[in-house]
């Protein structure tokens, strides 16, 4: 997390073919969080809490591949070491190679992510992840139609069209969105993750983006993702990624992690925000989401297939949290999700 005194560092990556509205819609939004909403709401700008900068091949400004100049901040040999990484979208033929054509890019990418840092793609921006290395034995998403770019050249990533953001690599330091507006959804996720979930929504408020409209809902995966020091907590949240459907999820992760009840829900709130339970309902929600976008069942047979014996739980539970029920959230994005697929 960050505080006004030290603001995240955020590079965003301009290849020679960048798309200049994801370029500068990333430099808008993270240097809108904690700086824009109460500007607009009091009258007195916020403090920002990232720093947002261009990065590319030389300091000498350039045409985009759309005609937009572009005047970068930094060099990679000048560059401040940064926090975060972002890769926006960039013009490449669909499936091709573009194997050493970017090796400047790929090095410092590489450099920055053996650094520490959290390196994020929008769109065909993942295949410097792949040119960088990054991608090896990782699940990944790129946009639809570019999705035999990487399988045709990455041995061995996963690909994972279902999911708008996909969230990979060591420590989850890998964050890749899909395509289209989906760029928008990886700022938003990289502000809740490491500025802060109020912050995220503010911006989102502010540029009126489409996830402000479903309150805190979809930010609950984002924040059960929080990376934390706590090992015995780590263990229950590796545990609930793969056993989130089973009956008495606390009472198992008592078991691994060998803490008491009391003691578990007070570390696992210290740690990540939320209560183990409420934890596990999150990671539930988010399943049941994507099988509503994705499928034909029926909204019991899902409330089943995710781990609640009552539909009608189930239903009250995804109203309350998500702002609409199941059949509704169905109706919006399944045909949305059918038209991108």
């Amino acid at each position: 997390m960050t505080n006004a005194a030290n603001p995240l560092k955020v590079a965003i990556l301009a290849a020679p073919e960048v798309t200049s509205s994801t370029l500068f819609g990333m430099l808008d939004l993270f240097a809108s969080a904690g700086r824009d909403y109460s500007l607009i709401t009091q009258g007195v700008a916020g403090e920002q809490k990232m720093t947002p900068y261009i990065v590319a091949r030389e300091r000498r400004g350039f045409t985009a591949a759309n005609g937009v100049f572009i005047q970068p901040d930094h060099d990679y040999t000048t560059a401040p070491r940064p926090d975060i990484a972002c890769i926006p979208d960039f013009f490449v033929n669909p499936g091709q190679s573009v194997a050493g054509q970017y090796d400047g890019e790929a090095a410092w990418l590489r450099r920055v992510y053996d650094q520490g840092a959290i390196v994020a793609s929008s769109c065909s921006g993942a295949v410097l992840l792949g040119e960088a290395g990054l991608l090896a034995d990782c699940e990944a998403t790129i946009h639809w139609g570019y999705g035999k770019t990487l399988t045709n050249n990455y041995p061995g990533v996963r690909l994972n069209l279902r999911q708008p953001l996909v969230i990979s690599g060591e420590a989850q330091r890998i964050v890749m969105a899909g395509g289209g507006t989906t760029w928008q959804d990886l700022a938003l996720y990289l502000i809740a993750r490491h500025v802060g979930l109020k912050e995220a929504i503010e911006v989102a408020k502010v540029y009126m983006l489409q996830w402000h409209e479903l309150g805190q809902q979809p930010f609950a995966a984002l924040l059960s993702l929080r990376q934390t020091d706590d090992a015995a907590i780590n263990r229950c949240q590796t545990w609930a990624a793969e056993h989130y459907r089973e009956a008495s999820p606390v009472n198992a992760m008592m078991t691994v992690s060998g803490l008491p009840r009391r003691t578990l829900i007070r570390r696992f709130q210290e740690a990540v925000g939320m209560t183990p339970l409420d934890y596990i309902h999150a990671l539930r929600l988010e399943a049941a989401k994507a099988l509503l976008e994705g499928g034909d069942l029926s909204v019991e047979a899902i409330a089943n297939e995710i781990g609640y014996e009552d539909a009608s739980f189930f239903g009250r539970l995804f109203r309350r949290r998500v702002g609409q029920t199941p059949k509704q959230y169905r109706l919006r994005f399944r045909s949305l999700r059918q038209a991108l697929g």
